[in-house]
């Protein structure tokens, strides 16, 4: 979801609490806090010597331990207005995709793509989901687009990409 396409979601959702969903049914405590929103401009390199370039915006999440008794969800209306000072002092890039940023004493702590949402009753779910890697030479290096992941080997050794 672009940067763009989660502000709107908000704008139209103000009057709902919002939650993170960050492992198929496991939620960001009520006691969270969106702690540091990061601008970030990828330039790498593949293996297959390609170049990309990209920008992403990252929204952290932290769960106060002082809040811990916390029941009540951040509404949807004080997240925007958080993300709207935030834009006033670091302008976000709009077509930018969107990452959240998330871990506690039990998930590794991970960017996380919002993978879709849902609205029930007075509450936007946002589904999170981790994006695994991938080999972006693979035609480069010949290997098959549908390979069984598992025995998956990005560049063999003498493949000729790395």
């Amino acid at each position: 979801m672009k940067t763009k396409e989660f502000l709107s979601l908000l704008r139209t959702n103000g009057n709902k609490e919002l939650l993170f969903d960050y492992d198929r049914g496991s939620l960001v405590g009520a006691n969270y806090h969106l702690t540091e929103v990061k601008n970030i401009t990828v330039d790498s390199a593949d293996c297959g010597t390609r170049t990309d370039f990209w920008k992403e915006t990252i929204i952290q999440l932290w769960e106060s331990p002082a809040e811990l008794d916390k029941t009540s969800y951040m509404s949807v209306s004080k997240a925007l207005q958080i993300l709207i000072k935030v834009n006033e002092i670091k302008p976000m890039e709009l077509e930018a995709e969107l990452k959240i940023e998330y871990g506690n004493a039990n998930f590794h702590t991970a960017q996380l793509f919002i993978d879709e949402y849902e609205i029930i009753e007075d509450q936007l779910l946002i589904k999170l989901a981790v994006e695994k890697t991938d080999c972006k030479a693979r035609e480069e290096c010949g290997i098959p687009v549908e390979v069984n992941t598992e025995k998956e080997v990005c560049c063999p050794p003498g493949g000729g990409c790395c």
